[in-house]
């Protein structure tokens, strides 16, 4: 996704926690992994921000990319 930097923690294998993001001009830091899974060539993540955005960020092994979906549910 266009305008979507993910700076993650990469330990064993690439992507294993994402730390932070910038997203449309903005910076932000993950405050809390709320949920992770896998589904086939894609690690997703669930984030919750220091400013409590809530976000799915999906990371696509085969394409090399990161995504975004902001979720509801952010105070």
């Amino acid at each position: 996704m266009d305008n979507l930097t993910v700076r993650c923690y990469s330990g064993h294998t690439y992507a294993e926690r994402p730390q932070s993001f910038c997203w449309e001009g903005k910076e932000y830091e993950v405050a809390a992994i709320e949920k992770d899974w896998q589904e086939p060539g894609k690690k997703c993540f669930q984030v919750r921000t220091r400013d409590s955005k809530l976000c799915q960020l999906c990371y696509n092994d085969m394409e090399n990319t990161w995504s975004i979906i902001e979720l509801t549910g952010g105070n």
